[in-house]
């Protein structure tokens, strides 16, 4: 089990020596989600102070991706960064640099270390590279592949 609260410390005096700004207002004590199937962490800001959460199966996996989970939330309690916009990426990529991490917008849980709670009901697959893309939900890329490319340039075909 990970010790998230040094983690988050260890993370934001990471932060701090890149001069990137993150909030004085943060909970030291990280949350932990028990149900969070589909996500990693969360930022919340609530009554002038900046609450981390990650999930439990990540706050019982290994380190690196419980450690990039809290880096990504603390990115968010700097000013202008609530969203993964330009200067949220510009941070991310600054403790990417110098750091190793991987930090991205979303990530998966192969990436991350962890098993997968649900299965997916979609599978769609690449055909010129094979990539596979699972998703949980309808939607129109699971009801019209046809329509998209993978980053490869390949289409797509539903599998399941």
């Amino acid at each position: 089990m990970n010790d998230c609260d040094a983690l988050l410390q260890a993370v934001l005096r990471e932060a701090k020596a890149l001069g990137i700004p993150v909030s004085q207002n943060i909970d030291p004590e990280v949350k932990r989600n028990r149900r969070a199937a589909r996500r990693f962490g969360c930022c919340r800001f609530r009554e002038g102070r900046f609450e981390i959460e990650v999930a439990q199966r990540l706050a019982e996996g290994p380190e690196a991706g419980c450690r990039e989970t809290l880096a990504h939330e603390a990115l968010h309690t700097c000013c202008g960064c609530r969203n993964h916009g330009k200067r949220w990426q510009s941070y991310a990529a600054k403790m990417n640099a110098a750091y190793g991490y991987t930090i991205s917008r979303t990530s998966t849980n192969e990436k991350m270390g962890v098993e997968e709670l649900r299965s997916p009901n979609y599978i769609l697959r690449c055909t010129r590279c094979g990539a596979e893309f699972h998703r949980l939900r309808a939607s129109q890329l699971t009801r019209h592949p046809e329509r998209y490319r993978c980053r490869c340039g390949g289409s797509l075909t539903r599998v399941l």
